[in-house]
Formats: structure tokens, sequence, C-alpha cells
């Protein structure tokens, strides 16, 4: 395979070689540098190099060019090559245009020249491009093949567990594809017992579990060590937040996440509210990025469920699901909500077979062409309807309430607003879901009136129910399951019967002495990511003055 293209575009001899040097010096190994003297030229290059199947990883374009501008190209270059990253060289004057253009040619980083020294103002800016171009660039595939029928809760829950720890495979369904039969038979293996997960080296997982998944694939199943400074329980926003500052700050820390990290918000199609991301990033996204941060700074990841805590002395001892026990100095409960079941016939029995909860995005590409149902009006269920609606041919969002107003961000109910194929209808719940071996329809009330609707797959947001029933009685939740905290406490009245310090809880504190929460499970959290990611770094400082005293 050849190497992929970095296409550098400038109508000034002298600068764009010297941007081709400063690329070549840095990107030289892994990439090959081209370049164009004009926007045609380069749009030129740009079809040969489509017509022999290379690929380019990234344009980066000067603005001010004679005959056609660095804006211009880039919007007809996404034509060609929409997945490549596209950076714009500006003059200082140029600023405003440049923001303007993120809209209009889907600029990604815009850079001032001049850049010197490159590896302050130029390599960090083209390595965080070129890292998110590689995470979604899809090379002749010779790996990890899923091979199991769309409407299979199993099939569901292995290529959702691959896809959310970022692990490429691809998917072969033996219902529309005779390619699964010849595989299965190339490994001897049964075509009654399904999903089957196939690797390069002649190995293959029937019906794998999660933990039998997360070995074969090379997640850390077991703790490095048996004692941290830090136990992080959750890797959703939260958790990843205090991963970063707890490791940056120089606390040895695990990380114990049973599914993925990013956790519930990982599986945000777009988040485009997040500081510092005019062009949105997707929850997959923002959690690898974390993920990296966290890694980079010696953070340790586990992929465990956690069954148990408890005090020991001055010690906190966290035990697995495998029975592992790790102690600790202090630990962090961050371990977010899942979304509420539905209660209504059929539901239950055709979970994963064209019913599920949260966006379930492997599921996107196969509701082509076909009648999507979302059921929620909070962020999570916009996010989801503009995903969905890029391949479905109809996206039908019910809500209870009179509208979204209440519950969904403004510029998501615009977007919603301005998508032809997506629908919103009010005063609307599911009341059945019909069908044998897959969704088929859906009984649906409005207003009172009752009707049946062709479907095919369904996706349910609706509120958020924590998972605090592992933890033990020393640590109080409110009626909702929810973990109190801090002055929360005190306001439930229930601090003088557990609480036996000679100080006030810290802010994050629970009830337990040295064991914090932080993000959607503790009680009264704003739930938003960028609120989960500031109190888990919140609930570092915390820990530090806890362990001050000791």
């Amino acid at each position: 395979m050849a190497k992929p293209v970095i296409l550098a575009v400038d109508d000034d001899a002298s600068v764009l070689e010297a941007v081709v040097q400063d690329l070549r010096r840095k990107f030289g190994v892994n990439y090959r540098i081209l370049r164009a003297a004009s926007g045609q030229a380069a749009l030129d290059t740009c079809v040969q190099l489509q017509q022999r199947g290379d690929a380019i990883a990234l344009f980066l374009s000067d603005q001010r060019m004679p005959g056609m501008s660095g804006v211009d190209f880039l919007e007809r270059a996404q034509k060609l090559y929409p997945d490549a990253k596209r950076a714009l060289l500006t003059a200082y004057a140029d600023t405003e245009a440049a923001i303007r253009a993120i809209n209009s040619a889907k600029i990604h980083y815009y850079l001032t020249k001049p850049w010197d020294p490159p590896e302050e103002q130029l390599y960090p800016v083209l390595d965080d491009l070129l890292e998110n171009w590689n995470q979604g660039y899809k090379p002749p595939f010779e790996g990890l093949r899923v091979v199991g029928p769309r409407w299979s809760l199993e099939d569901h829950l292995v290529r959702e567990f691959l896809s959310r720890n970022q692990v490429p495979y691809v998917w072969v369904d033996p219902e529309r594809d005779g390619q699964a039969f010849d595989l299965l038979a190339r490994y001897k293996l049964d075509d009654s017992r399904l999903p089957a997960v196939l690797f390069p080296d002649g190995a293959a997982l029937v019906q794998p579990t999660q933990q039998q998944l997360a070995e074969k694939v090379g997640l850390r199943t077991q703790a490095a060590s048996e004692f941290y400074d830090l136990v992080v329980v959750g890797g959703g926003p939260a958790g990843l937040g205090a991963a970063v500052y707890g490791t940056s700050e120089g606390l040895h820390t695990l990380v114990v996440e049973p599914d993925a990290p990013g956790g519930q918000a990982g599986s945000s199609s777009k988040i485009e509210n997040y500081l510092g991301f005019p062009s949105g990033l997707s929850g997959a996204d923002l959690a690898r990025r974390a993920y990296a941060q966290a890694s980079r700074f010696k953070a340790e990841f586990l992929t465990q469920c956690v069954t148990g805590v408890r005090a020991a002395d001055q010690y906190r001892i966290v035990r697995t699901g495998d029975g592992r026990e790790v102690s600790c100095r202090v630990c962090l409960i961050a371990t977010g909500v899942n979304y509420r079941r539905l209660e209504a016939p059929g539901i239950d029995r055709l979970t994963g077979m064209g019913v599920y909860y949260g966006a379930a995005l492997v599921e996107a590409r196969s509701c082509s062409e076909e009648e999507v149902f979302i059921v929620g009006g909070a962020n999570s269920a916009g996010q989801a309807a503009m995903h969905f609606s890029k391949y479905a041919s109809q996206v039908t969002i019910l809500v209870r309430a009179e509208s979204l107003e209440k519950s969904m961000s403004k510029y998501l109910i615009d977007q919603i607003a301005q998508t032809s194929n997506i629908t919103v209808q009010t005063h609307s719940q599911v009341v059945e879901a019909m069908g044998q071996s897959r969704l088929e329809c859906l009984r649906i009330r409005n207003s009172g009136k009752e009707e049946v609707r062709p479907a095919s797959a369904l996706f349910i947001f609706i509120g958020a129910a924590p998972t605090t029933d592992w933890l033990p009685g020393e640590i109080m939740r409110d009626p909702n399951g929810f973990i109190l905290s801090g002055p929360d406490l005190k306001v439930e009245n229930k601090l003088p019967r557990v609480w036996k310090e000679d100080r006030e809880p810290f802010l994050l504190e629970t009830s337990m002495p040295g064991i914090f929460v932080a993000g959607d499970v503790r009680h009264g959290s704003v739930k938003r990511v960028a609120s989960a990611v500031g109190e888990g770094s919140i609930a570092v400082q915390f820990m530090h003055q806890y362990l001050a005293r000791f």
C-alpha cells in the first residue's frame, strides 16, 4: 500500500518550499508529501491520485492565490476526498474569513503565517488532525471479522463493544452476504452458533462473553498492581477527566470501566457545544482523545466491572468482577447513568433486534432507507436523530412533552427543524413494540389516539438511571439512587448517622471518607459532558486535600 498523501498548495514558491520541507522533516516517514502551485493544479493532482486509489490524509492550502482561493479549492477538494483533513494557511488579516470558512468549506483548522517555530506552531496542530484522520481511515482490510445476523442481541453487543473500544473490524451478515458461510467453513465453524469473531491468525471466538473478547483483542482485564493512589470507577467524561488530572499531578491512577472509555457520552454521534471544538466532535472521538491523554500520563485502564468497595483503615478496597481486589488511598465513583427501561409490551423481547437503548451507532448504516423512531427529548436524542437522518429515509422523534424547548439545546432544535426527513411528534409515546424475530411496527399513542406505524428501528433515550446498587450502605444515596456528597449530605439529614470525622466532608466527597463522586451519578449534577469533565478534575483537588491530612 502506498503511503497516504499530504498535499501542500501555495502559489508563492518560496513559501511552498518551506512548507514542504517542514512537512517532510516531521511526517515524511509515514506520508508522501506532494505540492501544487495553484488550486487547479492541486485538483488535477487529486484526480490522478483518486484514479490510482491513493488516499489523501491532509490538505494544507494557502488562502490568497490567484484564480482560485484556498477556501474555493478546499470546497472542491472535499467532493473528491471528503474524509481528508483540511487546513487553511492565512495571513493575520484573513483570520475572520477563515473562521467563516469553517462552515462553507468545513475547514478543520486554520493557521496564520508565519508559523515558526514549526515544533510549536505547526506540528502539534497537524499531529492532531492526522491522528484524527487515521482513526477513520480504512485501508484494505486484513483483520478481525464479525459474522452474525443483524437481528440478534448477541451480535449487536459484540459489534458495539468492538466499536466503542476502537477495535477495527468488518461485519458480515449471513442474511445478506453469502461470504459469511465461506468464512465460517474456512474456520470450521457451525453457522447455527453465531455471532462468531474471526481473527487473522486463524483463531475464532464463538458467542464470546465480553471478558473473553476483551482479553483476545488485547484489552487489560487484570490490574498490573495491587495498590494505587487513585482508583476511578467508570471511564466516562468525569472518570477520564479525573484520570488526566490525577496522573498529571502525580497520582498512580487506575481506571476501571466494563465497556469502553467515554461512557454514555461516547456513543454521541456529534457534540457541538463542547468548548474548543467549533466544528463539533463525536463522543467516540472525545473519548479517544481523553484516553490517549490519560495514557500518556501513565494512567492504567482495566476492562472490568466493579462489584464492591469498602474501607480498611485509611485505605479503600475495590473489588472487581473477577473476584480480585485492588487497594487505593482514594477512590472516585464516576459510573454515570443508564437510560431508563421503556415499559411497554414487546420492548424487552425485541431489545437488540430493532429496539436499542442509546444511539447504537453501529446500527446506523443498517438503517439505510428505513424508517427510524427515537424516543426522548434531550440532547442525546437530538444528536442521534441528526446522525440517523443521514441514512434513514425518515426519522421520527417521539416526546411526551408539548415541545423540545425545555430539554434540548437550541442549536439542536434548529438543526432538527432544518432537516427535511426528521419529524418531531409531541404528546406521543410508544405503547407496544411488535414483530416476531425483529421489530416490525410500533403502536403509538398520540394525544389519546393510537395508531400502528411500520418501524425497523427504535432508539430509546429516556431519563437517567444510576447503577449504584453495588455500593455499600455507608455510601448514602437519594431515593432515586444518585450519590449524595458534600453539602447534600446535610440536606438529607443523613450525615450524622455515618460521618465520624472531625471535619466537614469535601464538596464532592461521599459519606464514606476518601471516596468521591463526579459526573451524572452524583445527586444534583448537570447532565452535560463539560460539567462531568469539570467535576472529575475538581475532585482531584479535593483528593489532594484529603491525602494531605495523612
